[in-house]
C-alpha cells in the first residue's frame, strides 16, 4: 500500500510541474522568471488590415530588440512586401519602420500595436493569412503564445518554428473550436521566426498582398521588356558595326586572299636600259604605313636609305663598326613632305654630316615625321583620315561609353533597376575600344595599293640577276632595295643579287656589304627606336 501511495504521490507532483507550463485547453502558462515572453494577438480587420497587439515581457534591466523583415521571398525571383503602420508602444520602448524592415527596442512589460498590410493573399479558391508572428528578435523567447481572429471562421493553420527557411512546426497550432486559430511555441532561439499561415473561404476579405521582382542585385539584372529592348538595340548595332567593318575591310580581305603575280616594276628607257619603277610611283616609307596602318621605325630607315640611293645621302662605312651619313644634294620639291623631314631630322640645317654614334647620343625628334607620313597617305588617298587619329577617336569613344554603361549600371541597379541596359551600354563601349584597331579602313585606293605591294613583294621573290643586263644590276639592285627593307626582305634580297662586290654609289668603304648593310640597318633602327613616336617593328606582311 506505500508503494501504491508513493507511486500517486510522484504522479502528483509531476503534474503540479507540468501544470507550470501548459494549463486545460492549451493555453500558455506563466513563462518562467527572467526570461522573454510575448503574447501576440491578431485580428482580421474587414479591409483585409490585420491588427496586432504583442505583450512583451522583458526582465528588468534588460533591453531586447527586434527586426522584422518586409520582404520575404517566395520563389521565381519574387518577393513579398509586407507595410506596416500605425506603429506605437505603451510602456518603456520604440519602434522604426522601413520599406525594408520594422524594428523595435523594448524593456520591462509593453504592449506593442501596429497594422500590417499585405498579408492577406489568394491561394487557388481560398484566402491565406500570412505573418511572421515572431522572428528577428536578439534574445532568446521563453515562450510566444498566439491567437487570431477573422470575420468567419478560418479554416486551417500552418505554424512553423525555428531557423528562416525550416519547417519545423510548431509545439501546438489549431483551430480553437473553429472560432479562430490558436498557437504557442517553447523556447524560440535568438533570430528564429514563427511564421504563421492561417486559410480562409473567399470573399471573407479582399486580397491585398503585394507581389513584386525581387529587389536587389538579382532583380536588377534580370531580363524585362526594357532591358531585353536595349539588348536588342545594342546587338542590332553591333551587327550593324560589324557589318560595316565587315563592308570596309572587305576590300582588303580581297586584295589579300586573291592570287597576285608579281607586278611590272622593271622598265626600259629611250636607251634600252632596264630601271625600276615601283607601282603607282609608291614610295618605301608609303608602303609600310599602307600595310600596316602605322608608321613604324622601319618605314623611316626605309626611307633613309631611298634617299641615299636617289643620291640626297651618302652612307659610308667608318672605322669602329661605325658609318657616316652624309647630305649629298640639297633637298628639292620632288621630294615629299616626310622624306624632307627624315633628312632634316638626321641632317639639320647646318649640318653636313653625322655619324650613327653620334645620332645615339643626340636627341632625335620623329614627331614631325608621323605627321607628315600619315597626312601623305590621306592625301593620296589611301585613307580618309589619318589612321592613328581613327583608332585614338574610336578608343576613347569606346573607353567613354564603357565608363558611362558602368555608372549607369550602378545608378540602375541600386535605384528603378533594369541594370542590364547600362551593362548593355558598357559591353558596347568594350566592345567599340577593342574593334578601334580596325577602325582606319583604307579606301577602295588603298586597298588597290595594297594588292600591287604584294604584286611587289612577289617581283623581289621572283627576279633573278639573269633578268637585268649586267650594266643596270647596279642600279636596279640599289633602287629595289628600300623596298625589300621595308617588306622585310634584304636578306632575301642581298643573297639573291649576290652583292659581294666593291662599293656602290651610294654606299662607300663596304668590304662586305652583305655583312655591313645589315649591321648598318641594326644600328639605324635601334637610334630611330630610341626618338620614340614610332612603333620598333619591322617587315609589314600584306
Amino acid at each position: 500500500m506505500l508503494k501504491n501511495w508513493g507511486a500517486a504521490i510522484f504522479a502528483a507532483a509531476a503534474l503540479t510541474s507540468v501544470g507550470s507550463v501548459v494549463t486545460a485547453g492549451g493555453a500558455l502558462a506563466q513563462p518562467l522568471p527572467g526570461t522573454v515572453s510575448t503574447e501576440v494577438r491578431m485580428k482580421l480587420e474587414r479591409d483585409a488590415r490585420l491588427s496586432v497587439t504583442e505583450t512583451v515581457q522583458v526582465p528588468d534591466g534588460k533591453t531586447v530588440k527586434r527586426t522584422v523583415p518586409l520582404r520575404l521571398a517566395v520563389g521565381n525571383e519574387l518577393e513579398r512586401q509586407y507595410q506596416v503602420t500605425d506603429a506605437k508602444v505603451d510602456g518603456k520602448g520604440s519602434t522604426s519602420t522601413t520599406d525594408d524592415t520594422f524594428s523595435v527596442e523594448l524593456q520591462g512589460t509593453s504592449t506593442l500595436t501596429y497594422t500590417v498590410v499585405g498579408a492577406v493573399a489568394p491561394v487557388g479558391d481560398t484566402l491565406e493569412v500570412r505573418w511572421q508572428v515572431a522572428g528577428g528578435w536578439d534574445a532568446e523567447l521563453d515562450k510566444v503564445a498566439v491567437s487570431f481572429s477573422a470575420p468567419d471562421s478560418p479554416t486551417s493553420v500552418n505554424c512553423l518554428a525555428g531557423p528562416v527557411g525550416s519547417s519545423q512546426p510548431c509545439t501546438s497550432a489549431d483551430l480553437a473550436d473553429g472560432k479562430g486559430v490558436r498557437a504557442q511555441e517553447i523556447k524560440l532561439a535568438p533570430e528564429e521566426r514563427i511564421d504563421i499561415a492561417i486559410g480562409l473561404s473567399a470573399g471573407v476579405v479582399p486580397p491585398n498582398a503585394v507581389v513584386v521582382e525581387q529587389s536587389g542585385l538579382a532583380a536588377a539584372f534580370a531580363l524585362t521588356p526594357i532591358s531585353a529592348t536595349a539588348l536588342g538595340a545594342l546587338l542590332v548595332l553591333l551587327l550593324g558595326g560589324v557589318a560595316l567593318l565587315w563592308y570596309l575591310r572587305g576590300r582588303d580581305a580581297a586584295a589579300l586572299a586573291s592570287d597576285v603575280g608579281a607586278v611590272t616594276v622593271l622598265v626600259r628607257d629611250e636607251q634600252n636600259r632596264v630601271a625600276f619603277a615601283s607601282p603607282d610611283g609608291v614610295l618605301p616609307g608609303q608602303v609600310g604605313t599602307v600595310v600596316d596602318e602605322h608608321v613604324d621605325v622601319v618605314d623611316v630607315t626605309a626611307t633613309v636609305i631611298d634617299l641615299a640611293v636617289r643620291n640626297y645621302l651618302w652612307i659610308t662605312e667608318t672605322e669602329g663598326h661605325d658609318w657616316q651619313i652624309v647630305r649629298r644634294n640639297p633637298l628639292d620639291a620632288s621630294l615629299s613632305g616626310y622624306e624632307r623631314a627624315v633628312a632634316e631630322a638626321l641632317l639639320p640645317a647646318g649640318t653636313e654630316a653625322v655619324s650613327v654614334s653620334e645620332l645615339r647620343g643626340r636627341q632625335i625628334d620623329l614627331a614631325a615625321v608621323r605627321d607628315e607620313l600619315y597626312a601623305d597617305v590621306v592625301e593620296k588617298r589611301w585613307f580618309v583620315r589619318r589612321p592613328d587619329a581613327e583608332r585614338t577617336k574610336f578608343w576613347w569613344a569606346g573607353i567613354g561609353l564603357a565608363v558611362v554603361g558602368v555608372v549607369a549600371t550602378v545608378a540602375l541597379a541600386f535605384t528603378v533597376g533594369n541594370a542590364l541596359f547600362g551593362l548593355a551600354v558598357a559591353i558596347g563601349g568594350v566592345a567599340l575600344a577593342l574593334g578601334a584597331r580596325s577602325m582606319p579602313a583604307r579606301t577602295k585606293r588603298g586597298s588597290e595599293l595594297l594588292e600591287h605591294v604584294r604584286g611587289l613583294r612577289g617581283y623581289l621573290h621572283g627576279v633573278t640577276p639573269q633578268d637585268v643586263p649586267e650594266a643596270d644590276r647596279e642600279l636596279v639592285f640599289s633602287r629595289s632595295l628600300p623596298y625589300a627593307v621595308v617588306l622585310g626582305e634584304t636578306e632575301r634580297w642581298l643573297t639573291t643579287f649576290g652583292q659581294s662586290q666593291q662599293d656602290l654609289y651610294w654606299y662607300g668603304n663596304a668590304t662586305d656589304f652583305r655583312r655591313s648593310f645589315p649591321a648598318f640597318l641594326g644600328a639605324l633602327d635601334g637610334v630611330l627606336a630610341q626618338a620614340g613616336h614610332l612603333r620598333s617593328l619591322r617587315a609589314p606582311n600584306p
